[in-house]
């Protein structure tokens, strides 16, 4: 049988004993073993000296040998449980009192070890790491080591990826960061390529959602025209085969793979349907002639002072040789014209 206590007290130091007991005390109460010293030796905001034995933060701090910050930590933590109704209210102790603590799981839910915990800052950060489920003191204490969070990222792959997933969620709500990471991005060589790559993937995966879901295609020319059946359902069928893929897969080659067939399927499409294909010719005809216009329109010689300096036989040649060309395509269009028939 072991020996009880009062036969173990008889056979070591009293120190080890003493030391035994109140380690025992803050093994069940935790933290509130400290915060019951300050809480009955701290004097409360706004009481003289004279009005109580107890002494200021800073006293205490300079007997205990500590920062009086860190003492008033353990009196705010005191001081909201105290508004809960665990502990009694300071004006209720007087020093030397022992009092009835709650447990020490408890006490973390009152007590931050961090500094900033009563800032803004620091309320913010508590509050997130609340509605994450974790308690505020980590989130407080990686907020205040950024090297250590700098260290876990590039060490540690799982690190990396809750760190990407968090920056993309504050970013919807953080225009100052979007902009920050997107001059980033575009100011480094290696991320502005592969952010090239993923954007060209991403209009190519939406090419094909925009036919599986929509069910109308886009022709070269830029006609836009219902789907066949058959080639909305591969569209449908890569589209799949795109969805399924991890996030830690690339997407790149079968983007590419699917843009490109349906690309195939859509010329084909135009080709096998005789009224399709007219209609494709003169809308790419009339998208070469508006560009074509536009660019002729932008030419001016408003100021004829500078038609010396402007003046090359190379230029005169090739507007001569465009000249031919536009009275061919007339004269051609004129016999094409149901009134020449």
């Amino acid at each position: 049988m072991e020996p009880g206590l009062g036969e173990v007290s008889e056979a070591v130091p009293e120190a080890v004993v003493r030391d035994a007991r109140e380690f025992g005390a803050y093994a069940r109460t935790g933290g509130w073993t400290f915060a019951l010293k300050v809480a009955r030796s701290v004097r409360p905001g706004g009481q003289s000296a004279a009005d109580s034995p107890k002494v200021s933060a800073k006293a205490f701090g300079e007997l205990a040998g500590c920062s009086p910050e860190r003492v008033m930590r353990f009196y705010k933590a005191w001081d909201l449980a105290a508004d809960d109704g665990l502990v009694p209210h300071f004006e209720a102790l007087a020093p030397g009192e022992d009092v009835e603590l709650p447990d020490a799981d408890v006490w973390l839910s009152y007590y931050s070890s961090r500094s900033g915990a009563g800032s803004v800052r620091g309320q913010a950060i508590s509050a997130a790491a609340e509605a994450e489920g974790i308690r505020p003191t980590k989130a407080l204490e990686v907020a205040e080591n950024p090297t250590a969070l700098r260290a876990a990222i590039l060490a540690d792959p799982g690190t990396a990826e809750a760190a990407r997933t968090a920056l993309l969620d504050r970013m919807k709500e953080d225009p100052a960061l979007q902009t920050g990471l997107a001059r980033a991005i575009a100011r480094t060589d290696g991320l502005k390529k592969a952010v090239a790559e993923e954007s060209r993937a991403a209009d190519r995966i939406g090419y094909v959602r925009q036919i599986a879901e929509n069910g109308r295609i886009r022709t070269p020319a830029g006609q836009t025209v219902d789907a066949p059946a058959e080639l909305r359902a591969e569209a449908e069928r890569h589209l799949s085969l795109i969805d399924e893929l991890d996030d830690s897969e690339e997407t790149g080659e079968w983007a590419g793979e699917a843009y490109e067939t349906m690309k195939g399927l859509v010329a084909k499409t135009v080709d096998d349907d005789p009224e399709l294909r007219v209609q494709e010719r003169k809308t790419k005809f009339y998208s070469g002639l508006q560009k074509a216009t536009k660019v002729f329109e932008e030419l001016t010689f408003d100021d004829a002072a500078d038609l010396d300096d402007l003046y090359e036989d190379d230029m005169v040649q090739r507007l001569e040789a465009l000249q031919q060309a536009i009275g061919s395509c007339i004269s051609a269009l004129r016999k094409a014209s149901p009134e020449a028939r």
